[in-house]
């Protein structure tokens, strides 16, 4: 009875995992114009309230070293990742907010 359960568990606590790897994002990022060149789908919410990742634009790259906390670069070869807009939360690997409030930056945690 304890392997299925053990099983059971692992499955869902990968699954947990895999779905969250945006939760560490940080440092430069490229807005990329072709879906096929970026490597997250991102949504920009309205309200932060529903929104996964809330994100504080940084005006220097040396700040946005804390999840959450990206500066925007048109350079490929100073990005960390790159994303792509799209207009419909359906098609994106997660959503952002962008805030104005440094110390807001970060995943949210009833998420």
């Amino acid at each position: 009875m304890r392997l299925p359960l053990s099983i059971i568990f692992l499955i869902f606590s990968g699954r947990l995992l895999a779905q969250t790897p945006f939760c560490q994002l940080s440092g430069a990022v490229l807005e990329e114009k072709v879906p096929g060149r970026a490597q997250y789908r991102v949504f920009r919410e309205e309200s932060e309230a529903f929104a996964d990742l809330v994100v504080f634009q940084s005006e220097n790259l040396l700040f946005a070293d804390k999840a959450g906390k990206w500066y925007f670069t048109d350079s490929r070869a100073l990005a960390r990742f790159s994303i792509i807009w799209v207009p419909e939360r359906s098609q994106a690997d997660f959503s952002i907010y962008i805030t104005e409030t440094e110390s807001f930056a970060g995943c949210q945690n009833s998420r």
